[in-house]
């Protein structure tokens, strides 16, 4: 498998050393130029366990910007995971630098109460 750019190779070595299960499920994290996405997903069966967007987060509640808008989509999530009973999870944070937005979900999940 030919991988030509250098963010399909960070993705691929990300997602090859980490895997979730329903118990630990594996939280992948999309960024684009105006919201975030997260969702927790169970690889085993190959389920979304639950996700959550930054777009429905700025039409309930009025947060200026992106980064305060990602640690809100980061606690929503840990709130959905502890609905579940999830205690434990995996960050995938895929071709993108564990900082700016991405760091603030992981953040969020943490003050949420999620371990990882």
């Amino acid at each position: 498998m030919i991988i030509k750019s250098a963010k399909e190779r960070r993705k691929f070595k990300v997602r090859s050393k980490i895997s979730g299960t329903l118990e630990i499920p594996r939280i992948s994290v999309f960024r684009s130029n105006k919201f975030i996405y997260a969702q927790a997903i169970d690889d085993v069966s190959a389920n979304t366990i639950a996700s959550c967007a930054s777009k429905v987060i700025k039409s309930e509640v009025e947060i200026k910007t992106k980064l305060n808008l990602a640690l809100e989509t980061g606690k929503k999530l840990g709130e959905s995971l502890k609905k579940l009973s999830v205690k434990k999870a995996v960050f995938d944070r895929g071709s993108y630098r564990y900082h700016g937005r991405v760091g603030k979900i992981a953040e969020g999940l943490r003050s949420s109460g999620i371990l990882f």
